[in-house]
């Protein structure tokens, strides 16, 4: 007798066009589909080694008409090296310790990230974000998440990252710090944390999203290397493929 699998058929949607909140001018346009279930991990796990990213409980991926400016980019963990700024970067953060908490939102880290948001994205949608927006974000996850906290000698929060767990990886959702503290420069401090704390995880990548070459505020993620980005549905090593590739393809097939 033949056994059927039982697992559900697994839908993709695209989004209707919106402004590109990267890109001035240009229109941005997602497929999507929800993670739910008791496959939810292992989807999350395939559609990340793909491309995709997770917000709440839908996985998406842009599919933008004539652009391809997002460019999915991880850390290669057991090769990263700081350069001399990460590292001065390292120094000025001795005596920031960081903890992982359960996926649950807070007043403080509400505070925090109001304050990020006025200071470094203030035309953005973000920054009109209510605390049960924030809440929803950081709650509403069908998978594995933690909220990475950084605090200073004093307890006071510095940074926070809502980070999600894969069976390859850690991968960075979202994460916003204090805007008034530059010196420290948090911002790098959280990814140089991920990475080292994937490395006591035995775990190879830390996962950082969309590199927008010709978008300042992404530029910052090739500045860790090895990094591997997405190219023509393979991983490959950034720098031995052109920095800013004007016809990348992020995405050539979904096998889910």
């Amino acid at each position: 007798m033949l056994q059927r699998s039982a697992r559900r058929p697994q839908f993709f949607y695209t989004t209707a066009p919106l402004p590109c909140p990267y890109l001035a001018g240009r229109t941005e346009r997602k497929v999507v589909t929800e993670l739910s279930g008791t496959d939810a991990e292992a989807l999350h796990d395939r559609l990340s080694r793909a491309g995709f990213r997770r917000s709440h409980n839908i996985a998406y991926s842009p599919v933008c008409p004539g652009c391809q400016a997002c460019i999915p980019i991880r850390i290669d963990v057991r090769a990263f090296e700081p350069d001399k700024s990460q590292r001065r970067v390292a120094r000025a953060n001795v005596g920031v310790f960081a903890a992982e908490m359960p996926p649950r939102a807070t007043a403080e880290q509400f505070a925090l990230f109001n304050r990020y948001q006025k200071a470094r994205h203030a035309d953005g949608d973000m920054a009109a974000m209510g605390f049960y927006d924030y809440r929803a974000m950081v709650e509403d996850t069908p998978i594995s998440s933690t909220v990475v906290e950084l605090r200073d000698d004093t307890d006071r929060l510095l940074g926070a990252c809502l980070t999600d767990r894969l069976s390859d990886g850690l991968s960075a959702v979202y994460s916003f710090f204090e805007p008034g503290d530059e010196k420290r420069s948090i911002g790098t401090y959280i990814v140089l944390w991920l990475i080292q704390h994937a490395r006591e995880l035995g775990l190879p990548y830390v996962y950082l999203g969309y590199w927008v070459p010709e978008s300042r505020k992404m530029a910052y993620k090739a500045r860790f290397r090895p990094s591997e980005v997405l190219m023509g549905g393979t991983w490959r090593v950034l720098g031995e493929v052109a920095e800013a590739p004007a016809s990348a393809q992020v995405m050539t097939s979904i096998d889910v």
